[in-house]
């Protein structure tokens, strides 16, 4: 009897429950998001420093070109001045010979060492453009769904409000449920009260009745 008079259709705490359970999976799908969002801001941080490194690498390596080039010009001049002094002297031909044999093996050397340097200084800087590339397209990522994480995390703060007030709106629905049947109950024992002062009144009356006849 009792189940039928409950205007709530159920049992408030088991809505009361399901609630909350609801709302600590909200916050935990939450707390992933965020954690992913601070994962990829990391990721960003390390891709910085890799790309300061890489320009420092660059700029030690056209240093580096630089010199090469000048040892080379150098080693040039010094060929050039080697032939003009095998003209004019036949005499220092073998031992001319031999150090402008010597002298392009060097310059050899310096060669496929420049042209290295120059092929790595090259692949750096296409890397560097692939970086800087790739972290501004996350950075445009994080800039176009800032607004989706901070909706979400309002829309799950509304909700847990909402949670909230239907937790206390169920509790006061169950607080006076309770008041009313407490009522009905007294007017119930009451209304018993007077029946059985009406049979006892009842009852005195008819006995009066047969003592005076």
């Amino acid at each position: 009897m009792m189940g039928q008079d409950d205007p709530t259709g159920g049992n408030p705490q088991d809505r009361i429950n399901q609630l909350e359970q609801q709302a600590a999976k909200d916050k935990d799908a939450l707390d992933k998001l965020l954690l992913a969002y601070q994962g990829q801001e990391t990721e960003i941080s390390d891709l910085k420093v890799q790309i300061e490194a890489l320009n420092r690498e660059i700029r030690d390596g056209i240093v580096d070109v630089e010199s090469k080039e000048t040892l080379l010009s150098n080693l040039r001049r010094e060929k050039d001045d080697m032939e003009v002094q095998l003209a004019k002297a036949n005499t220092k031909i073998p031992y001319l010979e031999d150090e402008l044999d010597k002298t392009k093996e060097l310059l050899s050397r310096e060669t496929a060492r420049l042209g290295s340097v120059i092929t790595v200084a090259e692949e750096i800087d296409e890397e560097n453009k692939a970086a800087v590339a790739e972290l501004s397209a996350r950075d445009d990522w994080y800039v176009q769904h800032m607004q989706l994480f901070e909706d979400l995390s309002e829309a799950i703060k509304v909700r847990h409000d909402m949670i909230d007030r239907a937790i206390a709106a169920s509790k006061e629905i169950q607080s006076k449920h309770e008041t009313f049947r407490e009522q009905k109950q007294a007017v119930i024992e009451e209304m018993k009260n007077l029946e059985t002062d009406d049979d006892s009144g009842s009852d005195d009356g008819s006995e009066e009745e047969n003592e005076n006849e």
